[in-house]
């Protein structure tokens, strides 16, 4: 099993597209009002926003992606007007993150986990037993 599709809720598209399009996503399907899916510049996995009435409430939706230059793409995307709400950040699970919200409030992080996303100090060994 791979996980290969993400999508997210928007109140409007029209101002969702071009948000994830400055980001670096390229827009591969544009069915307005309702959905619009973007591959990922590395990889094959693909991103998608629907539009919805209503927003999830409370603590809502985390979306990562990885950036391994993620200073460097951080640093273009604030030229382009993308504010950041933590700018990058070593944390304390190893990852380097930048945290920001989308045009409908989802909370984005871009992050460099390396060799930590997977196999991180504390990883779990899972023995097969007989």
């Amino acid at each position: 099993m791979n996980l290969n599709q993400i999508t997210v809720p928007s109140l409007d598209l029209t101002e969702s597209i071009p948000f994830y399009e400055k980001l670096g996503l390229k827009l591969i399907v544009k069915a307005l009002p309702h959905y619009a899916r973007f591959e990922c510049p590395d990889g094959n996995a693909t991103f998608s926003i629907h539009q919805t009435d209503n927003l999830p409430k409370g603590d809502g939706i985390h979306v990562y992606f990885e950036c391994e230059e993620l200073d460097q793409h951080v640093d273009e995307l604030k030229t382009k007007g993308i504010h950041f709400d933590l700018l990058p950040t070593d944390q304390g699970w190893l990852w380097r993150e930048a945290r920001l919200k989308d045009v409908d409030g989802n909370q984005l992080i871009l992050f460099y986990g390396g060799e930590n996303r997977l196999n991180p100090p504390w990883r779990i060994e899972n023995k097969e037993t007989e």
